[in-house]
């Protein structure tokens, strides 16, 4: 059976360091990407393939409305893990022994991680965890020391260490679960004051390995930090989407192009108006979303949208494409069919549609062709449409 991982994330420092630069805003809950910092560092253990849970750790005094966040943040995600959240304590420490407290008794192993390295990869939590073995009992990563580190005692120095031999220790660090919560017990008992997980189990006389750090995975700890938080402008995202579709004649429907009734034209078959032009564009404009099909969202089993004016589907879709940050730049619009000639009824079709999208007439283009008697066009049996629309899609 697949050993059952966890992940002990803290979220309940102070933060004093940074309290006025963020204006005594706690950093785990500085605003990035949309949601609360924390959350990065959430969303990137979400990716580990074979963790089964999360443990966050709150301030105790903020606990109801975080956990109330975090739930919310949940469904709008639906990450597929076990999320919960517990009480931290004053120092990091008693953070962590709350946090593992919460854990389910078949947890094998335990990542523990401070949020406020939000940087750090799935591919890291894999490292640490081939780098487990029966010889050690915890896996930390940690990078190459470039500075010359100096012991000092006030303003004197006192020696030189030798930095082949010192590291730079981060987290998320990977120990057995019921060993760290013993030796957290141990250091309960004999009132041990430590700053890691790591050196936790050392003072207990077990070994510890060292895995390849990142040298992304940065702790934000000064005001020069928050500077790694601020959002780059994203350039909006081209996209391009194709929409057809398809009427036969001989219906009960008046033909109506792009909202323009033609006149003398044969009557179409349809649920709706039977705009064959504004269906494909329609989907085109869905397609730019990612959106589906206009039978998603206008199904022709619906009673309400029987005979509904094809202007008032394209409002409701044009609505979605605002909603999401969707800019049409171009329109290219191709009607095929035999019959009606549809030269004379071209220039009104554009300017409607541009006004139907709020766009210039000059950002619509309409043409018009046939088969040349080919198919069901040519036998004057229906007609179709072709739409492709260019856009750009603005990032979150």
């Amino acid at each position: 059976m697949t050993p059952s991982l966890w992940t002990v994330l803290l979220a309940a420092g102070h933060g004093s360091r940074l309290a006025r630069a963020t204006g005594n805003t706690r950093k785990q809950f500085l605003h990035f990407k949309e949601a609360p910092l924390y959350w990065q560092s959430v969303l990137t253990m979400a990716a580990v393939p074979n963790l089964s849970g999360i443990v966050v750790v709150f301030p105790g005094e903020e606990l109801t409305d975080r956990t109330r966040e975090l739930e919310s943040l949940k469904r709008r995600s639906l990450l597929g893990l076990r999320i919960v959240s517990v009480a931290g304590g004053l120092r990091r420490q008693d953070s962590v022994r709350q946090g593992l407290a919460s854990l389910p008794a078949d947890c094998d192993h335990v990542l523990v991680h401070d949020c406020a390295r939000p940087f750090f990869s799935a591919g890291l939590v894999r490292n640490l965890q081939d780098g487990l073995s029966h010889e050690v009992q915890g896996v930390v990563p940690a990078i190459p020391v470039t500075d010359t580190i100096k012991e000092c005692q006030g303003d004197v120095v006192r020696t030189t260490l030798d930095r082949s031999r010192l590291a730079a220790v981060q987290t998320p660090q990977l120990f057995p679960a019921r060993l760290l919560r013993q030796v957290h017990d141990q250091a309960l008992r004999e009132d041990w004051q430590v700053t890691d997980d790591a050196s936790m189990i050392e003072r207990a006389g077990f070994l510890v390995r060292i895995v390849p750090g990142e040298r992304d995975n940065i702790k934000i700890t000064t005001p020069e930090d928050l500077r790694v938080l601020a959002t780059p402008s994203i350039p909006p995202v081209p996209c391009t989407g194709l929409g057809y579709d398809v009427h036969a004649y001989g219906g009960n429907r008046p033909l109506v192009l792009g909202g323009i009734p033609i006149a003398g034209a044969p009557n179409v078959k349809a649920h709706s108006d039977g705009d064959v032009l504004l269906h494909a564009l329609c989907d085109a404009i869905l397609s730019c979303l990612g959106a589906g099909d206009i039978g998603d969202h206008f199904p022709d089993t619906e009673d309400r949208f029987e005979n509904i004016a094809s202007g008032i589907l394209l409002s409701e879709v044009m609505d979605l494409a605002r909603a999401s940050a969707l800019v049409v730049h171009h329109v290219d619009l191709t009607i095929i069919a035999q019959t009606p000639r549809l030269s004379p009824h071209k220039a009104a079709i554009r300017s409607n549609v541009a006004r139907l999208m709020e766009i210039e007439d000059r950002q619509v283009n309409v043409k018009a062709t046939t088969e040349e008697h080919l198919g069901f066009t040519g036998r004057r049996e229906g007609i179709k449409a072709v739409a492709v629309v260019t856009a750009a899609r603005v990032q979150g």
